[in-house]
């Protein structure tokens, strides 16, 4: 094999399907990133047998051949290399020569014919949504993802698509969020878990705007992303999702609507009052013409009042501040809505254009009070 690439193509691609190298695995040819020129284009592909990821990449093929060369060397080589055209070139033992300008490294490849292919998944109706929404989708979702696999569903993502509107829906035990988008084209009814492992890799590759389009294929056992000369293929999580619904209600006997910044502020500083990993409450105090904000704390206490738009009855509640900071970094309107029923029922922050719903459960501060 022997290619010319230019080193700002290769390091964009390798950035990308660098993505899907895994960091333990017991296959050492998945530690590598499999460069396939066997055909009429140049491809990248990484493979963790969970998530896969192929790009093409422009440039001129003198020799069609395939080789996997070792992800971490590549990676860090591309970064380091002249801003040129870099020269590939390979013989039949995989001896691995990559040269631009003066500069000629030479290393030990692996054969190409043993690196696991991506799953070949049919394609059927796609969903198409910017890459803008989706990036945005992602960012809104999962910080509420379960940080380990206790229970697996807890660390995917459910897409429910019904009547041309997707629900994405992420929760850890504590917490659920929900974004709603209207889809612009048609697409067919679905209900998938997507691991957020798949997500959060998706959006750290994903650069372009609104007018930029990903086509998603969804299958029993996959789920395809498509954008521009980028494959993602990646394995859905099987089994049936949480049934939320009885958790969302439009009861309510206290709403609250308050300025986002000043109420985030707020509740950043109460956080200074606790040790890391203290799992002191910061306190609600909601009356018709206040709105304290409280913690104590082995160092202290602390209050704050805030400006507020109340309806309905008083309420005293208590929550775990980092929820509410996680929702509220990731809302983009100036002012939000609080919506509770009772000290011990979930509280829920929702839009009136209903885009999205963050529900947060409180803490049991009866003793306390």
């Amino acid at each position: 094999m022997k290619i010319e690439v230019s080193q700002a193509d290769l390091i964009k691609a390798v950035n990308i399907v660098s993505k899907a190298v895994p960091v333990r695995t017991s296959m050492p040819i998945l530690e590598s990133i499999l460069i396939d020129a066997s055909g009429n284009d140049i491809k990248l592909i990484a493979n963790n047998m969970e998530l896969g990821i192929k790009t093409t990449v422009g440039g001129k093929i003198h020799e069609k051949g395939i080789v996997a060369i070792d992800a971490k060397f590549l990676t860090d080589l591309v970064r380091k290399i002249p801003q040129n055209i870099v020269t590939i070139e390979t013989d039949d033992s995989f001896h691995t020569t990559i040269s631009c300008e003066k500069m000629v490294i030479k290393v030990m490849g692996k054969s190409g014919e043993d690196f696991p292919a991506i799953p070949a998944v049919s394609r059927n109706e796609p969903v198409v949504i910017s890459q803008l929404s989706l990036r945005d989708i992602i960012r809104q979702t999962t910080f509420s993802l379960a940080q380990n696999d206790n229970n697996k569903m807890m660390t995917g993502e459910l897409f429910d698509i019904h009547e041309n509107v997707l629900k994405a829906v992420t929760l850890d035990g504590n917490r659920i969020s929900i974004r709603f988008l209207e889809l612009s084209g048609e697409a067919p009814d679905n209900r998938v878990v997507i691991p957020g492992k798949t997500l959060n890799e998706i959006a750290k590759i994903l650069d372009g705007g609104a007018d930029d389009l990903i086509n998603i294929f969804i299958t029993d056992n996959h789920v395809i992303f498509e954008f521009e000369t980028t494959t993602i293929v990646s394995r859905l999580i099987e089994g049936d999702y949480f049934q939320i619904e009885h958790m969302i209600s439009n009861d309510y006997e206290t709403k609250v609507t308050v300025n986002k910044q000043d109420f985030f502020n707020t509740i950043d500083r109460t956080t200074i009052m606790a040790k890391e990993g203290d799992k002191k409450p910061i306190v609600f105090r909601i009356s018709d013409d206040n709105f304290n904000i409280s913690i104590d704390s082995a160092y202290g206490s602390m209050n704050e009042d805030i400006d507020a738009n109340k309806e309905g009855k008083d309420i005293i509640i208590g929550f775990n501040p980092k929820y509410l900071i996680d929702a509220l970094k990731v809302i983009d309107d100036d002012e939000i809505t609080m919506y509770m029923l009772n000290s011990k029922s979930p509280c829920i922050i929702r839009d009136e254009d209903n885009t999205y719903s963050y529900i947060i459960l409180p803490i049991n501060i009866s003793s306390s009070i």
